[in-house]
C-alpha cells in the first residue's frame, strides 16, 4: 500500500504529564476497551498502575492495564526492561483475579532483568550516600546501562535455550568482575541459570514479532492505544536530570519503544493529578510540608503501588505542566484526582517561578536552578461538594469548573477527560473526539 492510499489511522498515546502516579492505568483501563491493541513502550516494573473496576482493585507493574478487557492484545514493547520472574507472578495474579483476559504479547527486543540487575543497582546506591538518586532499586537502571553498553540480553535471545546459556555466562561473568569490585559475593551460574530457564520456558509462547504486528495493526486502521509508565519529568532527556529513571517515558518514547514512526502517532493526552506529587529525590518547587500536604495524601492515598513509599506532595505546578503539553505536544488534558481537593477552602496553583529575583514562566534548564526556584501563585476558590457521581462537567461545582477552565487557559489546550475518582465509572469523558477521531 502506498503512503498516500494510508487508511484513516486512530493512535492515541497516553502519557504521564508530571512525574509520574497520575493515576494513567485507569485511563488506559477506561479506553482500552474501545481498543484493539494496547502497548506498553518504556520502563520495567519500577513504575505501578492501580486500576479499579466494580470495586474490585487490581495492581499492575508491567502488564498493560487494557489486559482486563478480553477482546484486547496486550504487547510488551521493545523500549522496555522486563524481569520475568516479576511478569508470571503477575501474570498468574491476574489470572487468580479474573480468568477472562486479553491477549499478551512480548517483543523479542525487550531486555531481561536479571537478580544482578537488581544486586548492582542497590549497591550503587548506597555508594552514592547523599547523593543517592531514589530508585526503586529493581535493577532497571543497571538493565538499561547494559543495553547501552551492547551487552543486555533480550528476550528474543531469552527464549532460545542455547544462546540464553551462552549468553548468560558472557554477562556473567562481567558482572561478577564488578561484585568483586564492591567487595560483594559472585552470582553462580548454574543456579541462576536453572531458574531463570525455566522462566524461559513459560514466556517463549508470549514472545512474537510484536513490531510486525503493530506495523500491519497501523496499514489496517486499527485502534491502538499506547501506555506510557511514569512521567514526563523523569525522562532521561528531558527530566529533572540526575534525578530521573533510565527510558524515555514522554511521548516520543511510544516511537522509540514499539518501532512505529512519528507519522503514525496520531493522538497524544496527558495525564496530570488536579495537584502535583513526586516520590524519591530532586527539586519540587510546589511541595507542601504543611497540614494541607498531608490532607492531600491521605485523601488521595498517596502512597507508591511499588515501593509503599509516601509520595511527597504540593499544589498544582502549571509552570512544569505548561513545559510537559509542549514537549509532549498534547492534544488534550486528562486531569484527575478532582476529587481529592475536596474540602480545602483555597487552591493554589503555580503560574511562574522566580529565581535569584526573576520571574518567568519557563522551566529551568539546571537542576540547580529548580532548586531555588520559588512558586509565584494564583488563589483559587476550592469546593467541598463530592464530585465523585458527576458524569457532565456542566453539573460540577461551579468553583470546580473555574479551577478546570484556568488550567485549560493557562496551558493553552482543552480538558479531554476529567477523573472524580479511582473507579473506571467515576470519569467525565468531556471531548472523545480528542481520542480516536483526527484532531
Amino acid at each position: 500500500m502506498r503512503r498516500d492510499q494510508e487508511p484513516h489511522m486512530s493512535t492515541l498515546v497516553i502519557v504521564g504529564a508530571q512525574w509520574g502516579d497520575e493515576a494513567k492505568g485507569k485511563l488506559v483501563d477506561v479506553l482500552g476497551g474501545d481498543a484493539e491493541y494496547v502497548v506498553r513502550y518504556s520502563g520495567g516494573n519500577n513504575a505501578g498502575h492501580t486500576v479499579i473496576v466494580e470495586g474490585e482493585t487490581f495492581k499492575f507493574q508491567l502488564l498493560p492495564a487494557g489486559i482486563l478487557h478480553p477482546g484486547t492484545v496486550s504487547i510488551l514493547g521493545g523500549g522496555m526492561v522486563i524481569c520475568p520472574k516479576h511478569l508470571l507472578e503477575e501474570i498468574d495474579r491476574t489470572r487468580a483475579q479474573r480468568a477472562d483476559l486479553g491477549e499478551l504479547v512480548v517483543s523479542p527486543s525487550a531486555h531481561i532483568v536479571f537478580p544482578y540487575h537488581r544486586l548492582l543497582d542497590q549497591l550503587e546506591e548506597e555508594a552514592r550516600g547523599e547523593n543517592k538518586i531514589g530508585t526503586t532499586s529493581r535493577g532497571i537502571g543497571p538493565a538499561y546501562t547494559d543495553k547501552v553498553s551492547r551487552i543486555g540480553i533480550r528476550m528474543g535471545e531469552f527464549v532460545q535455550p542455547d544462546v540464553f546459556h551462552r549468553r548468560l555466562q558472557e554477562v556473567l561473568a562481567v558482572k561478577n568482575r564488578l561484585l568483586r569490585m564492591f567487595d560483594h559475593p559472585e552470582i553462580k551460574f548454574d543456579a541462576l541459570h536453572e531458574e531463570y530457564a525455566q522462566y524461559a520456558v513459560r514466556i517463549a509462547p508470549y514472545v512474537r514479532d510484536a513490531e510486525g504486528m503493530l506495523q500491519d495493526a497501523v496499514d489496517e486502521g486499527k485502534r491502538i492505544l499506547f501506555e506510557g509508565a511514569q512521567g514526563t519529568f523523569l525522562d532521561l532527556d528531558y527530566g529533572t536530570y540526575p534525578y530521573v529513571t533510565s527510558s524515555h517515558p514522554i511521548a516520543g518514547g511510544a516511537c522509540l519503544g514499539t518501532g512505529l514512526g512519528p507519522r503514525h502517532i496520531h493522538n497524544i493526552l496527558g495525564v496530570a493529578k488536579a495537584y502535583t506529587t513526586r516520590v524519591g529525590e530532586g527539586p519540587f518547587v510546589t511541595e507542601l510540608h504543611d497540614a494541607i500536604g498531608q490532607q492531600i495524601r491521605d485523601q488521595g492515598h498517596e502512597y507508591g503501588t511499588v515501593t509503599g513509599r509516601p509520595r511527597r506532595c504540593g499544589w498544582l505546578d502549571l509552570v512544569a505542566l505548561r513545559y510537559s503539553t509542549r514537549l509532549n505536544s498534547l492534544s488534550g488534558l486528562v486531569l484527575t484526582r478532582l476529587d481529592t481537593l475536596r474540602g480545602i477552602p483555597e487552591l493554589k496553583v503555580a503560574v511562574g517561578y522566580e529565581i535569584d529575583g526573576v520571574r518567568s514562566r519557563r522551566m529551568p534548564s539546571r537542576v540547580e536552578e529548580w532548586a531555588k526556584a520559588v512558586p509565584v501563585y494564583e488563589t483559587l476558590a476550592g469546593w467541598d461538594e463530592d464530585v465523585s457521581g458527576i458524569r457532565r462537567r456542566e453539573d460540577l461545582p461551579v468553583s470546580t469548573q473555574r479551577y478546570v477552565s484556568f488550567i485549560e487557559e493557562y496551558l493553552g489546550i482543552p480538558a479531554a477527560v476529567l477523573s472524580v475518582g479511582p473507579d473506571r465509572a467515576e470519569t467525565i469523558m468531556v471531548r472523545p473526539d480528542l481520542m480516536w477521531g483526527q484532531p
